[in-house]
């Protein structure tokens, strides 16, 4: 692993490896709706269309506006994509090809 990350473990190393060996849609749905609940699943879902807005230069109120997110989510996932780890902006680019 090139990237060391201050959460790596074993424990989730494993899970990553459950992650990367899904080949669905439907298998993605099936072992998320076990492993999280309904609301964690949803944040992470808004999450991730805070990060698309924000890679397009939308405004926090129009992200507010088509999210849902508050002020303060759309923040916190801003400060990742400028000084974090680049997860956000590695996954936007692979899918924008």
């Amino acid at each position: 692993m090139g990237y060391n990350s201050k959460f790596q473990s074993e424990d989730i190393d494993e899970l990553f490896d459950a992650f990367i060996s899904l080949d669905s849609k439907e298998e993605c749905y099936r072992f998320f709706e076990d492993l999280v609940t309904v609301k964690e699943l949803q944040a992470m879902s808004q999450r991730w269309q805070v990060a698309k807005c924000l890679d397009q230069k939308m405004t926090y109120i129009d992200i507010e506006k088509k999210t849902g997110a508050s002020a303060a989510t759309i923040s916190r996932i801003n400060r990742c994509m400028a000084y974090g780890s680049e997860g956000y902006k590695r996954m936007i680019d692979k899918l924008k090809k």
